[in-house]
């Protein structure tokens, strides 16, 4: 194994340094003794103790066992020969031939190879370092000292003259292996949050992901589905366009025939005509008033057909032509209807969602400012009070109206046609939304302010004139303003959504609220000198 492949094998996952006091869980990861011990430590409070490693959990706190033998690797560990000569630092007191360095003595400004290093002074003065030649950083720069204590007022390495007599004096310090340690611990800790924090990122990254895939396989099934449909639609019209040309080709035959065989009676009718008329002037051109005379009483046929009109067959074949000689086209226009309704239909079954067409409005909700059409599909504004009687399910403060039918399952989609002019809300509510009330902004004797008018409550939702979301007195704007005036509405109930769409061109995704219905929800409308149409 080459050397940077070991060192990686004796790394703590923890700290990322060489193992210090290795020990290792029934798992079978080693970890330095501090680091497990303060990883430890911050998951008492959780009653679960689990390896950083591999996420194995334990019910009680792990008993942790000395790895002798990487204590002894580590020990026993130093850089290769050709690492050594790497760093360009020999021995100081290798003079006949260059031996690499294994340390560094601060004290002395000296490099230490293997040998000379056994026999150096182990006293605190002398402290050793890996191999350097930059001694001007490890001693201080005003006494040249050896730098050896840390303030912890001033956050400095500091030496011993420094902490005496120098700006220093009178400060808390701590040797720097001390301080180091200290610093240590809240390295790990900070790693250990660090850990934690990236542990936690990852897993929001994996989710985004699983949802991105859930979002592509969603998009290859919905075109998947859509072609699908719009082939098989395509080949309806396809089907219904040689059934109709099929209808035109066999009414032009049939015409065509009525007419060719009238021209063929009629050529003959014409030759005879002429028949009758040379001989007729052949007996005119006479000159013998017997012949004449004569010709004319053998003939008599001859002139009482020029007396006579046209003949039975030209008649009764004229009105034919009069009452069959044109295409019907209201027949083909109903082969036309029936075809799209039938296509229609099947469309309807393919798609997401299913198309209300029977909304309609709910007179004896409706406000005594609020018209409704005959056709309960319309709701206007007017100055003039209806004098409805007076019903529970009336509202009283409001120009609103809800629909009579509500939606309790199912996905279901319904568009408005809505005035250019004054304030408008469409939407949906409870139907244990409050009728009665103040007007907006006055609060009755009781403190209590007015809650129903449509999205000043928790039960209901809509859009409104101003392009915004009203749901519980809070205002959301859906800039830009709008731009035309139909707005289609999507319900999802089981799925708690509830989606409004801009029916311009192309259609602009308004607004979508997610929540989970409790109760079925009603059609809402507000008309404020206003007026709001539903088309579907």
């Amino acid at each position: 194994m080459e050397s940077a492949d070991l060192r990686e094998e004796l790394t703590c996952s923890i700290c990322l340094s060489i193992y210090t006091d290795p020990v290792n869980l029934s798992c079978g990861h080693n970890f330095c003794l501090g680091c497990i011990e303060s990883v430890l430590g911050t998951q008492e409070g959780s009653g679960v103790y689990t390896c950083p490693e591999c996420r194995e959990t334990f019910n009680t706190k792990p008993k942790l066992q000395r790895n002798i033998t990487l204590c002894n690797i580590v020990r026993n560990l130093h850089p290769t020969q050709s690492e050594k000569r790497e760093t360009g630092i020999f021995c100081t007191y290798c003079i006949h031939s260059p031996v690499p360095a294994a340390k560094s003595c601060l004290m002395c400004e000296a490099s230490l190879c293997d040998s000379h290093l056994r026999v150096h002074s182990k006293s605190e003065e002398h402290v050793l370092t890996e191999p350097t030649t930059s001694w001007g950083n490890r001693k201080c720069s005003k006494h040249k000292e050896l730098i050896k204590y840390y303030c912890t007022e001033d956050a400095a390495c500091i030496c011993a003259s420094c902490s005496l007599v120098g700006e220093h004096r009178g400060h808390q310090v701590e040797l720097l292996n001390e301080a180091s340690e200290k610093k240590k611990k809240k390295l790990r800790h900070f790693l250990q949050k660090l850990t934690t924090k990236r542990e936690k990122t990852e897993k929001r990254v994996q989710s985004l992901q699983e949802h991105r895939r859930g979002v592509q396989e969603k998009a290859a099934g919905v075109t998947e589905r859509l072609t699908a449909l719009i082939r098989d639609i395509r080949k309806q019209l396809e089907d219904l366009e040689k059934r109709v040309l099929s209808e035109i080709t066999r009414q032009q035959e049939q015409v065509l025939f009525t007419i060719s065989d009238l021209i063929q009676q009629l050529e003959k009718e014409k030759d005879e005509l002429t028949r009758k008329m040379s001989h007729i002037e052949k007996l005119y051109n006479m000159t013998d008033p017997l012949t004449v005379l004569q010709e004319q009483e053998s003939h008599r046929d001859d002139f009482c057909g020029a007396e006579k009109g046209d003949n039975e067959v030209t008649q009764r074949g004229d009105k034919q032509v009069l009452a069959e000689g044109d295409l019907d086209e209201g027949l083909i226009s109903v082969t036309v209807y029936r075809g799209l309704t039938g296509i229609v239909t099947d469309i309807k079954k393919g798609l997401y969602m299913q198309v209300t067409s029977d909304i309609l409005l709910d007179i004896n909700t409706a406000n005594n400012y609020v018209i409704v059409s005959d056709d309960l599909k319309t709701a206007s504004y007017t100055d003039i009070n209806q004098q409805r009687p007076d019903t529970p399910e009336r509202f009283t403060c409001y120009s609103q109206v809800l629909s009579t039918r509500s939606f309790s399952s199912g996905r279901h989609y319904w568009d408005v046609e809505t005035s250019n002019s004054g304030h408008w809300c469409v939407g949906v509510c409870y139907p244990s939304m409050v009728r009665t009330g103040n007007y907006s902004g006055i609060v009755d004797n009781s403190g209590i302010g007015d809650n129903s008018g449509i999205g000043d409550n928790d039960k209901s939702w809509c859009v409104d004139s101003d392009c915004a979301l009203l749901h519980n007195t809070i205002c959301t704007s859906l800039d830009p303003p709008l731009s035309c005036d139909r707005v289609g509405i999507l319900l999802d109930y089981e799925a708690g959504r509830l989606s409004f769409y801009e029916l311009c061109d192309p259609i602009r995704h308004l607004h979508t609220v997610t929540t989970t219905f409790t109760e079925p929800l009603h059609v809402a409308f507000y008309v404020n000198n206003a007026r709001v149409k539903i088309m579907c």
